[in-house]
């Protein structure tokens, strides 16, 4: 699942050198760090969160399939 958030990600920025993801698992919760430059931050947010609304919705639906629940942290 961190390879789509990162597709994704790396298709939004200037920088997709440095984007980069972390999945850790506990129990039925998976956590995924995504990490880009600070340039790049507001892009990866979008107006009011959009952007970054809409990959977690993607997320949840990718996580749903294999029945475990998802959590998108985008890290400075």
């Amino acid at each position: 699942m961190h390879e789509l958030v990162a597709h994704i990600a790396r298709s939004l920025v200037d920088k997709p050198d440095d984007v980069e993801t972390v999945e850790r698992e506990e129990e039925d919760t998976v956590t995924i760090e995504l990490t880009v430059s600070q340039e790049d931050l507001g892009k990866v947010i979008g107006k009011q969160g959009r952007t970054a609304r809409a990959m977690r919705t993607l997320l949840a639906a990718a996580a749903d399939k294999e029945g475990k629940k998802t959590r998108l942290d985008i890290l400075e």
